[in-house]
């Protein structure tokens, strides 16, 4: 994969946001600097000894008011790899279930001087609210149903790996659309970087405004498969919910489930994702999601460590004092 580090503005011109809140306002070439910096944590991640210590000294809190398995795990690994001391708190153990609010947390944290934030909340635009009441970085983990750009990132780099280039790639996401801030981050990452973005639902998970995302938007899944490059399927959002979305998880996954018969619709070499967790059985068969040659999600996980490690490294590059990044 040829680099491309050549064509970015040097120091921290390359990367000039204190935060990464969304995807939302990134320039392409800052997105594929972010894919570009993940290639090294990649390559570190695969050797026996997974450590550097860049970030020793520094400390970064992951604040997860929403449960979190994956991405709450991918972050501390990320940050330890790095040799930052990390620190987790999640939605149990916060105050705000005693009646704080979420400015008073956002104080409390600034004031214990971390150098870096990591946050994930159910409301969207939580994340943007505490990022103006701290002094450090602060990295969204997911806000509601705003945006997950790690998640949308790492995406990115999996499909890099695995087709090099994305201008003219036939990304159909199919699923929960209304309820994903992973589509939300997914389109505008990869309508950035040149991808033929298709958004398929039924009538009642597709959001209002899809007509102005610069998608395809499909209600029949068949048709949005067709000559399909990368298919990512989306769990049902139950938790979301409220009132009558689909008939039943069993009709749901007549219409709109992936299973190899579908995947066949698609171009003879098209590559499944999933950002997790699965519904097996509902969005996506077994024998589709566990495909050896096809199935890109575990890839995805390890593509998550190595993107947050780049986030990281990169939004405490000022603190750190590194040459060219003030």
């Amino acid at each position: 994969m040829t680099s491309l580090v050549a064509s970015y503005p040097a120091g921290s011109a390359a990367f000039p946001h204190r935060g990464l809140v969304g995807i939302a306002g990134l320039a392409p070439h800052e997105i594929l600097f972010l894919l570009e910096e993940a290639e090294q944590w990649v390559k570190l991640n695969r050797l026996p000894q997974k450590h550097d210590n860049r970030l020793a000294g520094l400390t970064i809190i992951n604040a997860f008011f929403e449960n979190s398995t994956r991405t709450l795990l991918s972050f501390e690994i990320a940050g330890k790899r790095l040799g930052a001391d990390v620190v987790n708190m999640q939605a149990a153990q916060s105050s705000i279930k005693k009646g704080e609010t979420l400015i008073d947390t956002a104080m409390t944290l600034n004031a214990m001087h971390a150098d870096a934030i990591v946050i994930r909340h159910g409301s969207s635009g939580a994340v943007q609210l505490i990022a103006d009441k701290v002094s450090c970085p602060v990295l969204n983990a997911g806000d509601g149903q705003h945006e997950h750009p790690t998640q949308a990132l790492l995406d990115a780099l999996t499909i890099r790996h695995a087709k090099k280039e994305f201008n003219g790639l036939k990304v159909t996401i199919c699923g929960d659309i209304l309820h994903s801030r992973v589509a939300r981050s997914n389109v505008l990452c990869l309508t950035a970087l040149g991808a033929e973005v298709r958004l398929c639902a039924p009538p009642a998970l597709m959001p209002a405004e899809v007509e102005q995302m610069k998608v395809a938007p499909f209600l029949d899944f068949d048709a949005a498969l067709e000559d399909a490059d990368v298919v990512m399927m989306l769990r049902l959002q139950m938790e979301r919910m409220q009132g009558q979305f689909i008939p039943s998880p069993r009709e749901y996954h007549h219409l709109y489930g992936l299973t190899p018969e579908r995947l066949a619709k698609a171009k003879p070499d098209a590559l499944v994702m999933h950002p997790g967790p699965m519904n097996r059985g509902v969005e996506i068969d077994s024998n589709v999601a566990d495909m050896a040659d096809r199935s890109l999600i575990t890839r995805q996980v390890e593509m998550g460590v190595a993107i947050r490690m780049a986030c990281l490294d990169v939004l405490t590059r000022k603190v750190r004092g590194v040459e060219g990044w003030t």
